[in-house]
């Protein structure tokens, strides 16, 4: 937790360091703002990036880091969040279906309630999947429209998903 609120206080120092005019001093702030900010003082951090004469309270910066804590968090964890980023990566070189894909990303160490929920919020088409891996299997093999619809549900997909994928490939 402790970790978050150091790396909400970073983020929050760019976002205002950003906001004012860039001079030397300005850089000397920024600085001193993250070494304090590395040190655990939050609110050290934002106050050296508060304009003088502006009047700033803990309540304030608790306010500034619970709004950027939400804005970060409102996906999902950051555990479910990496293993969302491995689903895209693999479904960007690979097909899969929704189980392999679950399977993988469990592989990769993922809890499976991280790895389920990545898959749910993953943006795919698993038709799509389907025949992408019906079209990867007559690449290198030869299958009959039967048994490459076999080939598919038994590496997860549905037998709609199948079929349609095997229709997709000219089977």
């Amino acid at each position: 937790m402790k970790k978050s609120i150091i790396a909400i206080a970073l983020v929050a120092g760019f976002v205002l360091a950003g906001c004012s005019s860039t001079t030397s001093s300005d850089s000397t702030t920024s600085d001193s703002s993250l070494e304090a900010a590395s040190e655990g003082t939050e609110s050290a951090a934002l106050a050296e990036e508060t304009p003088s004469g502006a009047d700033t309270t803990d309540e304030d910066v608790m306010v500034e880091d619970e709004e950027i804590v939400e804005e970060s968090t409102i996906g999902g964890s950051v555990s479910q969040e990496n293993a969302l980023a491995s689903a895209e990566s693999y479904l960007n070189y690979s097909a899969f279906s929704r189980s392999g894909l679950i399977k993988q990303l469990e592989f990769e160490k993922y809890s499976t309630a991280d790895a389920t929920w990545a898959v749910d919020n993953v943006s795919v088409d698993w038709k799509e999947q389907a025949a992408r891996a019906a079209q990867s299997y007559l690449d290198y093999s030869s299958f009959s429209r039967s048994g490459l619809i076999d080939q598919l549900i038994f590496e997860g997909y549905t037998r709609n998903q199948a079929e349609y994928g095997v229709s997709q490939v000219g089977l």
